[in-house]
């Protein structure tokens, strides 16, 4: 009796399922329904219908799998459906930011755009190019990676395996309080530090605007990204790997230098990466620092300099029918660079021994 009554909830499970392919079929129907019906024959836009195909797909999943297969089930598969809903929503704009991006940036994308400056070009000409705002991009975000990413490193180290009491408390509070300091505060601090007060001692009294007051800016930006994402990565390295190095006798700097920091790198780059994206996006402390220029200026540490996010907010302003597709494009070329330099700083992680 046992035995019949085991395999009876056996066979009753097995088959109060629903077929793999019934959650696409809900799909198509609401999709049918509220993008064909709600869209075109009501007129009511595709937002509307995108809406109206998610509610009933949401709807008729929850329904007819509370039929055949039981709350339970249909809980999982309405969570389950939440939670993809969410990826979806969440993408969308994402893609949508890609596409008109490419879409928009291929008009002026050609060797004219890459090989010349703005310098001598009206709001009225069809020509021009970027060339001096890429060159100040990759010389103001290059030389804040060379000063933060050592700053911030050391910060997490200290913070990670020396920090004690009361000090590296302080500093997690104050890198914590960096973190959401508005890139305009950065600009001010050292447009008053640095050009006001620093740069006339080598100018003959004059304030100086350059490139490398804006990669001071950006590297006050950079700063607590990097050493609270190096921070958390630090901490997720086993211990017994600190502890195999002790005892075998290694100093606990060359164990950091050999051990903790190569297991960590992955973690660590993309920290650094995700502070070069922003660095690379800001406007307020570029032109408050660095001036802005028309002409190319290869010398980050003397004269006004420009850079993608500066050109894109001084095209995007202009009232000329050329100037918003050079924005397009230099927006292009921005997301093209912070992508390329992602992709070639996870190359090199891989490289890292204790990470294959």
């Amino acid at each position: 009796m046992t035995t019949l009554t085991i395999t009876d909830t056996g066979a009753q499970l097995k088959a109060r399922r629903l077929p793999k392919w019934a959650p696409w079929a809900i799909g198509a129907a609401a999709i049918a329904v509220g993008l064909g019906g709600v869209t075109y024959a009501a007129d009511g836009g595709p937002v509307i219908g995108a809406i109206v195909a998610a509610l009933l797909y949401f709807i008729a999943l929850v329904v007819i799998s509370t039929a055949v297969e039981g709350a339970r089930s249909a809980k999982n598969r309405a969570a389950s459906a939440l939670i993809g809903s969410a990826f979806v929503l969440a993408l969308l704009p994402l893609l949508s930011v890609a596409a008109t991006t490419i879409s928009r940036g291929l008009t002026r994308l050609d060797g004219d755009f890459f090989y010349r400056s703005m310098n001598g070009i009206t709001a009225f000409d069809a020509g021009g190019g970027a060339y001096h705002a890429i060159l100040g991009t990759l010389e103001q975000v290059g030389i804040a990676v060379l000063i933060t990413v050592p700053l911030g490193l050391s910060g997490a180290i200290y913070i990670v395996e020396y920090g004690r009491g009361r000090l590296a408390k302080w500093i997690q509070f104050f890198v914590d309080v960096m973190t959401g300091i508005p890139s305009i505060v950065a600009g001010l601090f050292v447009l008053s530090f640095w050009v006001m007060i620093i740069s006339p001692l080598f100018n003959d009294g004059r304030p100086a605007y350059s490139g490398f007051a804006a990669s001071l800016a950006l590297s006050v930006l950079m700063l607590p990204t990097i050493v609270r994402s190096a921070e958390e990565m630090l901490r997720l390295v086993p211990n017994s790997l600190r502890e195999g190095a002790y005892a075998l006798g290694i100093p606990k700097w060359r164990a950091i230098l050999k051990i903790v920091i190569p297991t960590a790198l992955p973690g660590i780059v993309t920290g650094v990466m995700l502070a070069v994206a922003r660095a690379a996006g800001e406007t307020a402390p570029v032109m408050l620092v660095a001036g802005g220029a028309f002409a190319i200026n290869g010398n980050p540490f003397s004269g006004q300099q420009t850079s993608l996010s500066l050109f894109i907010y001084d095209q995007a302003g202009t009232a000329s029918q050329y100037a918003p597709a050079r924005a397009w494009t230099a927006a292009l070329t921005l997301v093209a660079l912070v992508l390329l330099f992602t992709v070639v700083a996870k190359l090199i992680a891989r490289r890292s021994k204790l990470t294959r």
